[in-house]
């Protein structure tokens, strides 16, 4: 029995028709078509909010891989997008490097950093795990300022150079973090499919079976943080570089609390759709809803209320938001 038929049993009889999929494939297409020609449309402080939004679009993500992937659940992913976001900011403020090579190494960071919370914690699971990944973002603030003659401590730093001089700040900034959604969203839907992806859920799924297979639920526990810790590092990169500035209240508890909003809002999705409304609600709404004074934590929880029921109101809803398939 091969891996995809021990996750998915029901692919034997699945039918083969694609509406749905193909219907997503092309919304996503369209939605990647307009905002490729927002820039041309929009004012910077719109462009400066959407960029925030597709970056944070990937700190979501990040918490839909480990809860898809791992059944786990984080509530101190704050502390790994803080990990990229000062890594860029550092490299460039004390070593004068820009992002071509600040970013990279914000990966290798994130990276490093999920395999040295996952291994220590890989027997862990539900509200323990939880609360082990919320001391890491508790602690996060105190750290950055304490450690002020790198980190800037409460002012924090300025990311000054640009990822192409010449180019307006706010088109690059706008398309460089768009452009990195999408090549994320491209990653996992191939990733989906692959055979890491399968074993990973196989392992979550059936553990005995996986072991079958030589896949341990150890080692599937440490890829998925790693994975994730990885994305959310990425995620830090591209807000410090949109936002052109980093400072301990960006990443805060409340910061990882909120990622995991927009991965429940999203249904746990990997697609770019549902990293769209995850990213949105968390980024967007907020911004939006500001003006409202007092009134701002009820809108905000009768808008989470709302998008929550509606999508999970009806099978067709739920297939076309997550992308669980292509």
């Amino acid at each position: 029995m091969a891996v995809s038929e021990l996750v998915h049993p029901e692919g034997a009889i699945r039918s083969p028709a694609r509406a749905v999929p193909d219907l997503r494939k092309w919304l996503a297409a369209l939605v990647v078509a307009v905002l490729a020609v927002l820039p041309m449309l929009s004012g910077s402080f719109l462009l400066y909010s959407l960029s925030l939004c597709f970056a944070n679009a990937i700190a979501v993500l990040s918490v839909s891989v480990l809860v898809r992937y791992g059944g786990e659940v984080s509530i101190g992913h704050s502390f790994f997008v803080a990990l990229g976001a000062y890594t860029v900011a550092v490299m460039e403020k004390h070593l004068g490097l820009g992002l071509w090579i600040s970013l990279p190494v914000a990966l290798l960071m994130g990276f490093a950093a999920g395999l040295l919370f996952a291994v220590p914690s890989r027997r862990m699971s539900g509200i323990y795990l939880a609360v082990a990944s919320m001391a890491l973002a508790l602690s996060l603030p105190e750290l950055l300022i304490h450690m002020e003659r790198w980190t800037g401590g409460f002012e924090g730093l300025y990311i000054s150079r640009d990822l192409l001089p010449g180019v307006a700040k706010a088109g690059q900034r706008y398309y460089f973090a768009l452009a990195a959604l999408i090549l994320v969203c491209l990653a996992m839907a191939h990733f989906r499919g692959s055979r890491q992806g399968m074993a990973l859920l196989l392992a979550r799924a059936h553990p005995r079976a996986a072991e079958a297979f030589g896949i341990t639920r150890s080692w599937a526990r440490i890829s998925v943080f790693a994975l994730s810790a990885t994305l959310a590092s990425l995620s830090g990169a591209v807000v410090a570089f949109a936002s052109s500035t980093v400072s301990p209240n960006s990443f805060t508890l409340w910061s990882g609390i909120f990622y995991l909003v927009g991965s429940v809002v999203s249904l746990q999705g990997t697609s770019l759709l549902a990293a769209l409304v995850g990213g949105g609600i968390i980024t967007l709404v907020p911004q939006y809803l500001a003006g409202a004074g007092d009134y701002v934590p009820i809108l905000y929880g009768s808008a989470l209320l709302i998008v929550t029921l509606l999508a999970n109101s009806g099978s067709g809803l739920r297939r076309l938001l997550p992308g669980k398939g292509a």
